[in-house]
């Protein structure tokens, strides 16, 4: 008999791979339900696709689970999307899958079509009964402008929707630009999705690097070290390139997963970005791992000077920061024009190294 989604669960904290949450256990009913409605109506047809005398197949609410960062949501929302037994399922972070749509619209612009956004929305209807994302947030006017849109599309025929946040429906592009506009899009989710807080108090995220070692030294000895906690945090996946939209441009995280982050320095120092970038690229991950930090000095002050704003989007944001570099903090920058404005960036590279800095 096949395992329930509760029954699975157990078993991983049997293993010991899991440890028991109440409010992790909470939502599992939830996406249990879900699942089986996918399941038994895999081959049925919704929405517009119903047929023109069938009776509409109508699909469940989707869920919209929130709540702080480490929690569990994207842990959860893995093991719903890996077992249920569907073919035309997606499973997609919210910023990869935005900039997939801008790709569909732009294309779709180019063929004269009066809605750019209808072909987009049909080729995702095609291939996709299941439509999950990590980490939905709306920070660009361009995505607010298109979600709405989009999203009515997807319901009306039937895409079932489960989505992860960091923040409830209200607080979606919050303070945006014409934000009023955007409005009708949060009663959408409301109406069309259970909105579920995922209120534990625990930050799993934050426990596997209580106590651990986060700075290393030499960089050229820690690679191992580096790609050991990679693999932990992000349960083994690969990750995949991240763009993210900036102010009519766009700044690519080299790799992410599981809300992870990882680049080089020089990935990101070395290219021409600014404070709108760094607080982007802050805003759309909980962990950077960033390696290779060089000894700093006025030959290299243009890429000193964006790795102290990098640390300052970091360090406002509370993201979590593990890195190799080519010594201590304080040895980093030690003469030269601007060593004495990296005292500070040295001081919150030694203060983010804290078991609880996150928590503080």
């Amino acid at each position: 008999m096949r395992q329930t989604l509760p029954q699975i669960y157990d078993a991983r904290i049997t293993a010991g791979t899991l440890r028991p949450d109440p409010a992790q256990h909470g939502v599992l009913p939830e996406l249990e339900s879900l699942r089986l409605w996918l399941e038994e109506n895999a081959s049925r047809r919704t929405g517009l696709f119903a047929g023109l005398f069938a009776r509409p197949l109508v699909p469940p609410k989707g869920l919209y689970l929130w709540g702080g960062v480490g929690r569990g949501k994207s842990m959860l929302m893995d093991l719903f999307y890996q077992s249920t037994d569907i073919a035309k399922k997606r499973r997609v972070h919210f910023h990869a899958f935005m900039q997939d749509i801008h790709h569909g619209i732009h294309a779709a612009r180019q063929t004269g079509v009066e809605d750019p956004i209808a072909p987009v929305a049909e080729a995702i209807i095609k291939d996709t009964r299941l439509l999950a994302f990590d980490e939905m947030q709306i920070t660009d006017i361009t995505d607010a402008m298109i979600v709405g849109r989009l999203f009515e599309k997807l319901f009306a025929a039937g895409v079932v929707i489960v989505t992860t946040s960091n923040r409830p429906p209200e607080d979606l592009y919050l303070n945006g630009l014409n934000r009023a506009l955007f409005l009708p899009f949060i009663a959408m989710l409301r109406d069309r999705l259970i909105i579920h807080e995922l209120a534990s108090p625990n930050d799993y995220r934050q426990h596997r690097l209580s106590g651990a070692q986060v700075y290393f030294h030499p960089a050229g000895k820690a690679r191992a070290q580096i790609d050991a906690i990679w693999t932990d945090l992000t349960d083994g996946a690969p990750g995949v390139p991240l763009t993210l939209p900036v102010n009519g441009r766009t700044v690519e995280i080299p790799r992410v997963a599981n809300g992870i982050g990882r680049a080089t320095f020089w990935e990101f120092c070395a290219r021409p970005l600014g404070a709108a970038d760094f607080l982007a690229i802050a805003a759309a991950i909980r962990v950077l791992i960033l390696e290779d930090i060089p000894q700093l000095s006025a030959s290299n002050y243009n890429e000193a000077k964006r790795f102290v704003m990098l640390i300052d989007a970091l360090y406002e944001a509370k993201v979590r920061l593990i890195c190799s570099a080519a010594d201590e903090p304080e040895r980093l920058y030690t003469e030269g024009t601007g060593s004495f404005e990296f005292e500070r960036t040295a001081s919150r590279l030694r203060e983010m190294q804290g078991a609880d800095w996150v928590q503080q």
